[in-house]
């Protein structure tokens, strides 16, 4: 394995036998339900997993979530609360598993969070410094799904939708539902800008669960040969 950047010190990325595998995806994209097929698929095959995701780092994650429900971060802090959130869990979680020669699910990663910084207006450079700690996963699964499904989705599951995933504190518009268009419209073109850098592999999320399940499986096959 490799660092995008300079890595974490001290972590020699050729002791980490495990392998990387992430699932990037709007909120109703359908990425948590797959994340879980997709362990139960690699579990029976024997291999050993674990689960990491945004927001589950032991050290910020209570703050930070308190910090976003009453809106009091500017872009910068925002940002910084976020990787530190990365970071955390990458040093005391997905290190110790690759190591360990597990399998690791990221249930999204460093993009979800430089795409959001980016289309707040934070350089691109500035990102891919920040995120130069990051490992080079041996997967990236982008399931893109149009805004208008997404739409239907989130309000199907909540019946309401999620103020950040509206991008409401962006002022594109006062309507939730138009700013929500807007914003994963924004979203989905920094993926595919970053695509081409990163190397994601797209799959139709618009796609009923079994059949994405299936494109899933077969390209983490191809990876990883099991």
């Amino acid at each position: 394995m490799q660092f995008y950047g300079e890595g974490i010190p001290g972590v020699n990325p050729g002791e980490l036998t495990g392998r990387l595998i992430v699932m990037e995806g709007a909120d109703g994209s359908g990425r948590s339900v797959q994340m879980e097929i997709l362990r139960d698929y690699l579990e029976n095959k024997g291999h050993a997993t674990v689960n990491v995701g945004l927001r589950r780092s032991t050290l910020v994650s209570e703050e930070l979530r308190e910090a976003k429900e009453g809106n009091v971060l500017g872009e910068i802090t925002r940002s910084l609360f976020y990787a530190t959130d990365f970071a955390d869990q990458l040093e005391n979680q997905i290190i110790p598993a690759l190591k360990a020669g597990f399998i690791v699910l990221a249930d999204r990663y460093i993009y979800t969070l430089m795409a959001r910084d980016i289309v707040r207006g934070a350089d691109r450079g500035w990102e891919r410094s920040l995120y130069g700690m990051a490992l080079v996963p041996d997967l990236v699964i982008y399931l893109k799904v149009s805004p208008a499904q997404l739409v239907e989705r989130n309000l199907r599951k909540n019946a309401m939708l999620d103020y950040w995933e509206s991008g409401m504190d962006l002022g594109l518009s006062r309507d939730s539902f138009d700013s929500f268009i807007r914003y994963q419209r924004l979203i989905q073109k920094e993926f595919a800008l970053m695509q081409a850098e990163y190397g994601f592999s797209t799959v139709n999320g618009n796609l009923s669960i079994g059949v994405v399940a299936r494109e899933i499986s077969n390209r983490v096959t191809d990876i990883l040969g099991v």
